[in-house]
Formats: C-alpha cells, structure tokens, sequence
C-alpha cells in the first residue's frame, strides 16, 4: 500500500513531457506541481525573447508596420520589452488558458481543479519554451527574421512574410496535441471534447496569425 501511495504521488517531470507526456499527465493530475515548473518555462521564454531581441533591426519593426522614421527610435525601446515581456508570457498564457478550460470543464461536468488545470499548461509549455529558444538561437546565428519561426511552414519554404504559413509551426502542433491529450487524462474531458477544444484553440492562433499579416500589410 505504501509502495503504491509514493507511485501515485510522484512528481511530474518536464522532461518527460518529451518522452511520456500521458504518464506525466497522470502524474499532475495526482500531485500538480507550479512553482518550479513554471520557473523553468519562464527563464525558457526569457532566454527565447532576448535572443529575439537581439535578432531585431530597423527593417523587423518596418515589416511590422512601424513608420520607417520612427523605427530606428523605437528598435532599443523594443528590444527591452520584448526581453522583459518574455518571462512573464508563460504566467499570463498559463492563467489565460486554465480559466478558460476550467470554465468549460464546468459546462461540461468534468472534475477538475484549477491548480491541476494550471500544472498541466504550464508543463505544455514547456515544449514551446524550448520551441522559441531553438528558432531564436538559429535565427540568432544566421541573422535571419525574428518574425519567422525556422520550425514554421513559412520558415521551410524561405517566405520573408509573416502570414497563416508562419503559424503553423511544428512546436505549435505538438502543443496542441499535448493539450488534447491533457485535457482527457488530466481534465477528464472526453476524447472527443478535449481534441475539439484544443483544435477550437489552435484555429484561434492561425486566425491572429493571418488577421496580424493582414494588418501588416494595410500599414504597408
């Protein structure tokens, strides 16, 4: 009995979401863990967000729709948000996201608790934590667009424009799978709602991807 009560309090790892995420699942559901977990994917995005700002020119903030006589004002001002923003992502994402599956498991009946919820996105996060500090280095390293993710459609077919290409993005799928795959080990969703939630939200990010193109192109 002892065996088994130490087997069902183990800790989720984050490096298992790489390897056996539905047994990391299981895991949070048991014992959901934040603090340090959350630490770690906000030091990522932080480490990923200042290679980004590092990576930015004149000519990213001018294909972002900033006037070309105020983009070489603003490029220092820029950079340092996007570096500080950068580690505080992953908490507003975090908080976000849990709200809103936690407001669905109750329509749905699904017993789940908020920290659980919680624990569960902030290890999803992960993944796209070392997503963005992958992209980031390379991009870095090659003096490519920050804008344009390497793991991205947009980054495999050398497109200079962001657009609904540049969202969908390898680390992005994965995200989304994962969270489908949480959802019913960990929310208790059903197979069938948790996969529609997680495509609903997947949808959700390729539509600000190409309304933020079209923007951009209005402004150009």
């Amino acid at each position: 009995m002892e065996v088994q009560t130490e087997l069902k309090k183990e800790n989720p790892s984050l490096l298992g979401m790489f390897t056996s995420p539905g047994e990391q699942f299981e895991r949070i559901k048991v014992n959901p863990k934040i603090w340090m977990p959350l630490l770690i994917v906000s030091i990522l995005y932080g480490i990923g967000s200042t290679l980004m700002a590092l990576s930015m020119d004149v000519g990213t903030l001018i294909d972002q729709g900033v006037p070309e006589d105020q983009a070489e004002f603003l490029l220092g001002f820029t950079k340092i948000t996007t570096s500080i923003t950068g580690f505080f992502t992953p908490i507003i994402g975090v908080l976000i996201s849990s709200a809103i599956y936690l407001l669905v498991a109750k329509i749905a009946g699904a017993s789940v608790t908020f920290k659980q919820l919680f624990s569960m996105n902030t290890f999803i996060m992960v993944i796209s934590g070392i997503g963005l500090v992958l992209n980031m280095a390379i991009i870095y390293l090659i003096n490519g667009n920050p804008d344009i993710f390497i793991t991205s459609l947009a980054g495999v077919f050398n497109q200079e424009k962001t657009g609904l290409l540049s969202s969908i993005e390898i680390f992005g799928i994965w995200s989304t799978i994962l969270t489908a795959i949480g959802l019913h080990k960990t929310a208790n969703f059903s197979k069938g709602l948790a996969w529609t939630i997680a495509i609903i939200f997947f949808l959700i990010s390729l539509g600000f991807g190409l309304i933020g193109s079209m923007f951009n192109g209005i402004a150009q």
